[in-house]
Formats: structure tokens, C-alpha cells, sequence
């Protein structure tokens, strides 16, 4: 019965034109080694989207079509159906009336698995079919990330503890009684899977009194996700887990920690850097995702053609300094590691201190500064300059010995990369004079200053054009010409996980030291008066570079003014 249907529902999808013929044969093929539904088989080879054929796999076997992702369930549905059951047969509780319960599922042509659910639910059962990917989306919506492992873990445990009181539990496992708990290396795995899926680049794990917090930071923004409210009795094991990923000291719960983990997520690797603190309620845990795919080259980082032909100028200066400016967060270590790859070559010695290291950069040499033992920036590069580099990488300048020192490596022949936290690009000028750099210093040996801040990326599937109002235009900076321009707002859809983006990029602030710059740096000019100055030059700012994105398609005005304002 099941492979005629399945026949059948692969000639309708010929006919609609959703597949082709040399497609249905791979599928029918893959579909008897696995057995899969043939819906799945196509969804998985990816011929066919989920949400393109399931309304036409509906309608050939005659059941209804849910979209979960428009459907809001009653939390007494869900009591109904324990969350490791829904798990593992892939299926969503809808609606329960009299002795009915609608469920929605993959294959409704599975009478086995139907027939079970009648017999463990005691309820009849009437088939739904919905995408196996909603369908996952929202057993984590109802249920919470990883619910049917943390019910395990709570069945697993009771009886076997005393109540406990609302005090934080103070005990810490063994790393042997960790490494044993299977369920809690699950619990764990799925954090790290659901994040990577979510193009999370950090997870933060935060305890407070009555409840454990999970949050992914996804193109700069933080979401919370739902994990289910027993996990708090959990999170001591949690944490003793990622300590021990790391190498960390899981029995040192009073000083912060810092660390790094290697994990593979669907066949690829990823870096984990772990910083824990100490907070009244347990130990706080932030994970920076980082992936060898996020090191990108000049013509990736979003700049416009001038920009980029200027920074391409700047980097095969001889000597010299280039900031790199912005807050915490702005990618500023990714524009200075793309610099560094497009000049890296066999007839350049790289030198780096950072702190701390992101990414190992082949062919050339990176230090890691260790402030308790005496390695700090300025330490650091003293050391470096014995080894005859070319170019150096300073990863920040923070007080006045490293920026003083840098202003000399850059004044004896070495071209020097680094970073300053400041508004605009004229800032790092002013901040190099407040930490106490003699203007001639300062003057004589900085090359450029670049500023940059992180916007977030259009959704091409559901963006929608409009005219953008007066007051939006003068805010960016637009000109006349520029009044009746089309530009888009973010709407959201199910690509993007309705936030109406998908993916970051930069807009740019460039300030190329001249002449009369230079001038301005020595009579100690405000950071305001150089910025004026460089505009009248035909420099662009953030805004003004965030409105070429905005006409490009690219971000929406409500972007833009958020990181530059």
C-alpha cells in the first residue's frame, strides 16, 4: 500500500512540476534502503522544499495539512503527550476532543506507529501531516530545548533525592560521575546542535533563583529559548560538563574561568571558547561559537569598491599604523584576520599577540598574552620585535605603554594592525592623545583609521519594498537626489525564523591621514573638527555608508541607525 501511494505521490509531483523524473527515480531508490516516508526521502535529498510538497502530499492521500508554524496549541493538549514520546515518534499533539486526538505527523500512511499512539494515549487518533522539520520546531517550542532528555534525567532521579530546598546546591559532581551521566553529554550535544542550526555565534547559559536561562546571540541580537523549567535542578552537572570539554577546574566554583573546546556538529568542526563566572546562583556560562568558515577575504568583508581599494593601498604600506575601531562585537578581529590573510605570504614574517586568540592563521606566528605571569601587550611585542618581523598584529591597544610602544615599532620600519574601542574612526586619534601619546607621535606614525559596526543582513525571500518617510532620510544622511529612492523592511518568514534577517555585514568609516590631518593632530584638534575636516575630503560616514547598503537592498534604515546612533 505504501509504496503504490508512493508511487503515485511521485507522479503528482512530476505533474506539478515540483520534481523531475531523473529526481523521483533517486528517491524511490533511497527510499528502499531507508524506508523513509518518500516526502522525507526528497526533503532530505534536497529536491523539494517542506513547505512545497507537503500541501500536495495532503491532498493525494486525503488528510489535512497543518502549518505549525501558524498554529497555537493549549498547554493542556501538550500535559497530555509526555515529551520523550513526542520525540521519538516525530509527532505534535494539536487538539483533543472527546476521545479524539489530532496529532500531526510525517508519514500518516504509518499504521504502526499510529496504532501506538492510540494504544499508550488511550485517545483515538486522527492523522494530521506536517513538516518534519515544523514538527521538531515545535516539540522545542512547547516543550523546550531537549525535553524529553531532561525527563528522562528527572525520572531518573526521583525517588532517589530528598526535596531540596531553594538554595542553590553547593555539591559538585565528579569529573568520573559526570563523564558516566549520558543524559547530560545529550543535553548538552543539543545546546551546541541547536545553536550551530540557529547560526548562533554565542550561548549563554545563566542561572538565577528559581530557573536556568538559555540564550543564543543570532546576527548580534539575543534570543532566549525555551528549555524546560526541571532543567535547574541540572545546571551544576551542565556546567561540570563544559568545564570538562574545556580542561577547567570543575571543582573551582569561585573564580572566573576561561577556556577553549573543540566540537563537530553535522560533520563540520567548531571551536568553543568558555568563560565562566561566579554569580549568587550558580555559575553563569558564555560560549563563543567560532568556525573556520567565518575567516573571510577583503572582497567578503561587504566593502564598496572604493573602500576596499583604499584598504588594499594601506596594507602594503611599508610602516605604519592601522586602527581598526568599534565596540565590543563590531568585527573588528575579522577585518584585521583578513588583512592578514591577503598579505600573507613567504617574503612577510606575521607576527600576533592577541588576547584572546580566535582563529589559528596558517603561516603565521600568534601569542597568546598571560597578564598573571607578565605577558601583557606591551611585554609582548618588546619580545616580537627580536624576531624580525615585518608586520605585527597588536589585538588591542588599552593603556599607554602598549600605544606608545606600537607608535615606535611603526616609526622604526614594521607595519602594525590594531584596535581601539571608539565611536568613529577620528576617536582613535583623540583616545591615542587622552591615554597620554604625544601628538607628533601620533601624527607621524598612524596611516588609517577604520570604523565599522555589524548590520544585519535582508531576508531576499519575504523583504518588502517602500518609500521610506522625510525624517528616516534626514537621519541617514541622504541627499535630494535620494528622496524617491525604493528601499525594503524586514517582514519575516519561516527561512529567517521570522526576524526578517539572515546574516551580518559591515558598513564602513574610513579616515586616511593626510597632510592637513596630520596638522590637525598636532594642534590637538577635537575629534569632531577632524571628522569635519575628513568629510570636506570625501570621506563617508557609517550612516552615510549604511544608506548605500539601504538602497543596495541589502538593510533596512532601522539597522543602520541602530549601530550608528
Amino acid at each position: 500500500m505504501a509504496v503504490n501511494s508512493n508511487l503515485k505521490i511521485g507522479e503528482l509531483l512530476i505533474k506539478e512540476g515540483i520534481i523531475s523524473s531523473e529526481q523521483l527515480d533517486k528517491a524511490l531508490a533511497e527510499h528502499k534502503k531507508t524506508g523513509d516516508f518518500l516526502g522525507i526521502t526528497l526533503v532530505k535529498l534536497g529536491f523539494v522544499r517542506e513547505r512545497a510538497i507537503m500541501p500536495v502530499l495532503a491532498k493525494q492521500l486525503n488528510v489535512e495539512y497543518i502549518d505549525l508554524s501558524k498554529q497555537e496549541i493549549s498547554p493542556e493538549v501538550i500535559k497530555k503527550v509526555p515529551a520523550k514520546f513526542a520525540s521519538h515518534y516525530k509527532l505534535m499533539p494539536i487538539s483533543i476532543e472527546a476521545n479524539v486526538i489530532k496529532v500531526a505527523v510525517v508519514d500518516p500512511l504509518d499504521l504502526h506507529t499510529l496504532d501506538d499512539i492510540n494504544l499508550i494515549l488511550g485517545y483515538e487518533v486522527k492523522p494530521v501531516i506536517a513538516g518534519e522539520n515544523q514538527i521538531s520546531d515545535a516539540i522545542r517550542k512547547y516543550y523546550g530545548l531537549g525535553a524529553d532528555t531532561v525527563e528522562k534525567m528527572v525520572s531518573e532521579t526521583e525517588g532517589e533525592k530528598k526535596e531540596e530546598s531553594s538554595e542553590v546546591k553547593v555539591e559538585t559532581p565528579t569529573a568520573e560521575e559526570v563523564e558516566e551521566d549520558a543524559s547530560i553529554i545529550k543535553f548538552v550535544n543539543e545546546i551546541f546542535s541547536q545553536a550551530i542550526k540557529e547560526r548562533a555565534t554565542d550561548i549563554h547559559i545563566e542561572p538565577f533563583e528559581d530557573f536556568l536561562r538559555v540564550r543564543y546571540r543570532v546576527d548580534g541580537i539575543l534570543h532566549e529559548t525555551n528549555v524546560p523549567p526541571s532543567i535547574k535542578q541540572f545546571q551544576s552537572s551542565i556546567v561540570s560538563r563544559i568545564k570538562i570539554m574545556a580542561n577547567l577546574n570543575i571543582a573551582e566554583r569561585r573564580l572566573p574561568q576561561d577556556g577553549r573546546a573543540k566540537i563537530k556538529v553535522a560533520g563540520k568542526a567548531y571551536d568553543l571558547r568558555v568563560s565562566i563566572l561566579p554569580t549568587p546562583h550558580g555559575e553563569t556560562v558564555n560560549l563563543r561559537i567560532l568556525s573556520g568558515e567565518m575567516l573571510l577575504s577583503l572582497k567578503q568583508l561587504g566593502l564598496s569598491d572604493d573602500d576596499r581599494k583604499t584598504l588594499e593601498e594601506m596594507i602594503k604600506k611599508p610602516y605604519g599604523i592601522i586602527y581598526v575601531t568599534g565596540p565590543t562585537g563590531s568585527g573588528k578581529t575579522t577585518t584585521l584576520y583578513a588583512c592578514m590573510n591577503e598579505i600573507n605570504n613567504t617574503d612577510k614574517k606575521i607576527l600576533t599577540i592577541e588576547d584572546p586568540i580566535e582563529y589559528q592563521l596558517e603561516g603565521i606566528s600568534q601569542m597568546q598574552i598571560h597578564p598573571k605571569i607578565g605577558l601583557t601587550f606591551a611585554a609582548g611585542l618588546r619580545s616580537m620585535l627580536r624576531h624580525d618581523p615585518d608586520i605585527m598584529l597588536v589585538g588591542e591597544v588599552r593603556d599607554l605603554e602598549t600605544a606608545e610602544f606600537a607608535v615606535r615599532v611603526a616609526l622604526t620600519g614594521h607595519l602594525v594592525f590594531s584596535t581601539l574601542h571608539t565611536n568613529n574612526a577620528a576617536g582613535a586619534i583623540t583616545r591615542l592623545l587622552d591615554m597620554g601619546v604625544e601628538p607628533f607621535l601620533v601624527s607621524s606614525s598612524l596611516e588609517c583609521s577604520i570604523a565599522q559596526r555589524l548590520v544585519r543582513v535582508l531576508c531576499d525571500k519575504c523583504k518588502k519594498p517602500y518609500t521610506p518617510d522625510k525624517e528616516t532620510l534626514e537621519k541617514l544622511d541622504a541627499s535630494d537626489d535620494d528622496k524617491d529612492v525604493t528601499i525594503y523592511k524586514a517582514v519575516g518568514c519561516d527561512e529567517c525564523r521570522g526576524t526578517g534577517y539572515i546574516g551580518r555585514t559591515a558598513i564602513y568609516e574610513f579616515l586616511t591621514i593626510d597632510d592637513d590631518i596630520r596638522d590637525m593632530i598636532i594642534a590637538r584638534e577635537s575629534s569632531t573638527r577632524i571628522n569635519q575636516e575628513a568629510i570636506k575630503k570625501g570621506m563617508h560616514t557609517l550612516r552615510r555608508d549604511g544608506w548605500e547598503r539601504i538602497k543596495q537592498g541589502i538593510t533596512t534604515p532601522e539597522e543602520v541607525l541602530r549601530v550608528s546612533s
